[in-house]
């Protein structure tokens, strides 16, 4: 069985709560993710992938210089522990219309989950 940890991305990259959705989207695209976690102070209060910059900003024809992470969120992030498989995850996923879970273990975040790396096995042939 392929766990949720084996396929998660450890590094937790963050924007602080008051950044620009434009801030959120460079730093997406330097670090070639698709989401970013909200944090305010040292609690991760949402996240920010690349579908909310396009459906809620741009489709939306805000002004992304002045629209604020905050108001195209996903709060509270939906998350998965780390123990569990990824068949799980991708039911997660399905059910909430998400395509990034946050990882867990003993109640923290600890790594990100996306659709993508749940076709890391299938690409190697490990089902």
């Amino acid at each position: 069985m392929v766990t949720v940890s084996q396929l998660m991305k450890r590094e937790l990259v963050t924007v602080q709560a008051g950044s620009s959705a434009v801030d959120a989207a460079k730093l997406m695209t330097s670090r070639k993710i698709g989401s970013v976690f909200v944090e305010e102070g040292d609690r991760i209060v949402g996240i920010v992938t690349e579908p909310d910059i396009v459906r809620k900003v741009i489709g939306a024809d805000r002004v992304s210089y002045f629209m604020a992470v905050d108001d195209i969120m996903s709060a509270p992030v939906i998350g998965i522990d780390e123990r569990r498989p990824i068949t799980e995850a991708a039911d997660l996923m399905q059910e909430h219309g998400t395509r990034h879970l946050a990882v867990f273990k003993t109640g923290s975040i600890v790594g990100v989950l996306s659709v993508r790396d749940l076709l890391h096995p299938v690409s190697i042939d490990e089902f």
